[in-house]
């Protein structure tokens, strides 16, 4: 005898229900992160130059759960056919390993991450010392802890620093997250997917110039500004930290 169907929903995943249950946390005044920083405050960053021994130069740069190492090539005459030009060429590729994520086997190249590593770092080379030739950038995420991009840039500048490329100033980028009224400076992976909204600046600290400034989601004019100002002060006292990495290896 047939009976009539039964209607059904799917119920949410554990990691959507668990995710749910964490911003809730996040939106509540006095909530503490998972590491134990103040919300104002940035992970320990370690930093090293000449990491990997086959490129011009290397840096190596762990920040809480991120890790990310980058190699520069160059300056080497462009494989690319094309006219003579007073200035150089700069190019960034941004790739994760198969092991960088919690979930196996999704490493890629990033090309949106290549793009936006390009644009925070060009404003910053004297593109002009090394005329018809090209500089490669490869940054390699080895475990993707949250900001990473913000890690990549600020790695890739030490790394070019590292290989004698001819710059204005360091490139030092940090980004926040905004949850409600609350600003979070440095976010995890864990903190970023739960996230209202994200600012990130790249800058040049000596310079007090900004290279790329990104913004996502929706903020009032306020909460910008404070964003910023965050932002610029941890990236001088970031860039802080990558010239005692240069003034070590000097001496």
């Amino acid at each position: 005898m047939a009976t009539n169907p039964a209607t059904y929903s799917p119920s949410q995943s554990l990691e959507r229900r668990q995710q749910q249950q964490r911003r809730k946390i996040f939106l509540q005044a006095d909530w503490t992160r998972t590491d134990g920083r103040s919300f104002h405050q940035c992970r320990p960053a370690f930093l090293r130059t000449g990491a990997a021994n086959a490129a011009s130069g290397s840096a190596y740069a762990e920040f809480g759960g991120t890790k990310v190492i980058v190699s520069v090539f160059g300056p080497r005459e462009s494989k690319k056919a094309m006219m003579y030009s007073d200035t150089g060429r700069l190019n960034c590729n941004v790739s994760y390993t198969t092991f960088s994520t919690p979930t196996r086997g999704q490493g890629s190249d990033h090309k949106e991450y290549s793009s936006m590593l390009h644009k925070a770092l060009e404003g910053a080379i004297i593109l002009e010392t090394f005329p018809k030739t090209t500089v490669d950038v490869f940054a390699l995420v080895l475990e993707s802890g949250g900001s990473d991009l913000p890690v990549i840039i600020s790695c890739a500048s030490l790394a070019l620093a590292d290989a004698g490329i001819m710059m204005y100033d360091l490139v030092s980028s940090v980004s926040v997250s905004c949850f409600g009224n609350n600003l979070v400076i440095d976010p995890t992976a864990e903190e970023e997917a739960c996230q209202d909204g994200s600012l990130m600046i790249s800058c040049m600290p000596a310079r007090y110039e900004v290279t790329q400034l990104t913004l996502t989601g929706e903020w009032s004019t306020a909460k910008i500004n404070e964003a910023m100002e965050l932002c610029l002060d941890a990236c001088l006292k970031l860039a802080d930290i990558m010239r005692s990495c240069l003034k070590e290896i000097a001496s």
